[in-house]
């Protein structure tokens, strides 16, 4: 069993220690209004899902960068010391494009957007990543090995490339003098995050800013940053989130006649999309907000969920490679629909019941499967069904659950 230890657990508690650590010394710089407590659930429940899943496609696209190297590599680079050196340079230039495309083309956009959705700065939004993106980026990093660098050196450079650009998500550490020149610092990482004019698709560069200077997109601090996107989404809905832009493709596509003009959409500039279509679509999906002068009041429901999520996320991690399928299926559907329902408590949907109804059989599924004793779930399901019926369980559900306080 410890043979088949995944040491990359320790990173998640290692990102919270952090997360600890910044919002502590926020306290003592009295800079606590960096945090928002709904903001930072939905950036770590956006992070949980890109985790849980990337430990699927991770193996995958290892395997892809083995493959293309064996067969496919333009140039035998050895393993030297100023390789790496090169090595890290070229990670950076990859990412800069990608990430540079994923501001200017629509369907990538799609995937890069939830990354910015946050109004909030802080290590909390380095989390804010999708599988849509992570996958994407790995495309893009099939480049490296397909250049000729070692896999295993790819892999090691990519590890500490993403490390890097977690701790310039904050902002407790101001400019750092001459290094504002040479590395991307949390200052000028916050530029990019913002919406101010004068910051729109600026500083792409992950870890040198010397990509920006050299193709125009470089862009010091000098106004305060207002972070988020230029026109807000109004949710903190898990699933909102992460497909709005995808829907808003669809209804502009909708809209549109002829596949050349649906291809421009699709392959087009964010900037060109018809800003109508979201108040539209919010109208249409986002019909039962809560007013602006309430607040969410049940915090604790809301903290143990998130909480099991995450131990349920570092054991998986840990223990990936002795878990059954059906562990796996187990753990990846409980995490999701404990997600959603997080979004949807914060949202105050009215099915967060119906929701959390399914959570608690697809539980008590899984432990009858585990007993040999699955043909029992009928028991739990009419139960159920008659509470349901009496609507004693949803009663006492939505008055402890949905609840608001004035401000």
């Amino acid at each position: 069993m410890m043979n088949q230890f995944n040491y990359l657990a320790f990173a998640i508690p290692a990102f919270f220690i952090f997360l600890f650590l910044e919002y502590q010394l926020a306290i003592r710089l009295n800079k606590v209004n960096i945090f928002k407590y709904e903001g930072s659930i939905a950036n770590l429940s956006i992070g949980i899902a890109e985790r849980l899943l990337n430990l699927f496609i991770s193996g995958s696209f290892y395997g892809l960068f083995y493959w293309l190297y064996t067969n496919y590599a333009l140039f035998a680079i050895p393993n030297t010391w100023w390789v790496w050196l090169l090595l890290i340079l070229v990670t950076d230039l990859v990412w800069y494009w990608y990430h540079r495309l994923g501001h200017t083309v629509n369907f990538l956009w799609a995937a890069h957007i939830v990354h910015h959705q946050s109004e909030e700065f802080n290590l909390t939004v380095s989390a804010r990543i999708t599988v849509f993106q992570a996958l994407i980026r790995n495309v893009f990093w099939c480049i490296i090995p397909l250049l000729g660098f070692q896999p295993a050196m790819v892999i090691s450079i990519l590890i500490i490339h993403g490390a890097y650009s977690f701790f310039t998500h904050t902002q407790l550490i101001r400019k750092l003098g001459w290094l504002e020149h040479i590395l991307i610092t949390p200052s000028l990482h916050g530029v990019h995050h913002a919406s101010n004019e004068k910051y729109l698709d600026k500083n792409y560069g992950d870890v040198f800013v010397f990509w920006d200077k050299l193709f125009g997109t470089f862009q010091k601090e000098e106004e305060a940053p207002r972070y988020g996107l230029t026109h807000p989404i109004k949710s903190y809905s898990f699933l909102w989130q992460h497909f709005h832009y995808y829907l808003e493709i669809a209804e502009a596509c909708r809209r549109s006649n002829g596949i050349k003009a649906k291809l421009r959409i699709i392959f087009g500039n964010p900037a060109h999309l018809d800003q109508d279509i979201r108040p539209a679509l919010e109208k249409r999906f986002l019909q039962h907000k809560t007013p602006v002068a309430y607040r969410f009041k049940f915090r604790t429901y809301l903290d143990l969920q998130l909480t099991l999520c995450i131990a349920l996320l570092t054991f998986i991690t840990a223990a990936y490679a002795s878990l059954g399928p059906d562990d796996k299926l187990f753990i990846v559907c409980f995490i999701f629909l404990t997600l959603i329902n997080c979004g949807a408590l914060m949202e105050q949907r009215k099915w967060i019941y119906y929701l959390e109804c399914i959570r608690l059989i697809v539980f008590l599924a899984f432990i009858l499967w585990k007993l040999d004793r699955f043909e029992l779930i009928l028991l739990p399901a009419i139960a159920l069904i008659v509470l349901e019926m009496t609507h004693s369980l949803s009663h006492l559900y939505r008055s402890y659950v949905l609840k608001y306080e004035k401000r």
